[in-house]
């Protein structure tokens, strides 16, 4: 929690960092109240890509379906990089669309590689918003 944040148990809007990763999944699994109580989830994809694995052929669709069966208001936002880090696209997005809280994965099986090179969460931390992270 951000030093000045307010934290709250029923955030009316949340971002949440989506990656396809097994941390990603375990974040919105763990957070599934907060998100099923919020006003609006917006799902955020940096330069998503279409796989057989992973995304799928429609990045963002599984994971919006699913958060849409357990009563969640969602949409989809794909975000481009343009050669900015992940953490300060989701940043940007989360302040500008107001959001309460930001939900994502934190380090996951290259956990030694992220510490050294810094990761997303890394860099997120510093937000002037409430994080809720899973691994």
């Amino acid at each position: 929690m951000p030093e000045g944040a307010e934290a709250t148990l029923s955030p009316r809007r949340v971002l949440v960092g989506w990656d396809s990763r097994v941390e990603a999944s375990r974040s919105v699994r763990e957070a599934l109240d907060l998100l099923s109580g919020a006003e609006e989830v917006r799902v955020a994809l940096v330069d998503p890509e279409a796989t057989c694995t992973g995304n799928g052929a429609e990045p963002g669709a599984d994971i919006a379906a699913y958060l849409t069966r357990h009563g969640a208001r969602v949409s989809v936002d794909r975000l481009a990089s343009r050669g900015k880090p992940v953490a300060t696209v989701l940043a940007q997005h989360a302040i500008d669309m107001s959001a309460d809280v930001i939900v994502m994965g934190a380090y996951g099986s290259r956990w030694l590689r992220e510490r050294l090179s810094g990761s997303a969460i890394r860099w997120i931390v510093g937000t002037p918003l409430p994080l809720f992270l899973a691994r």
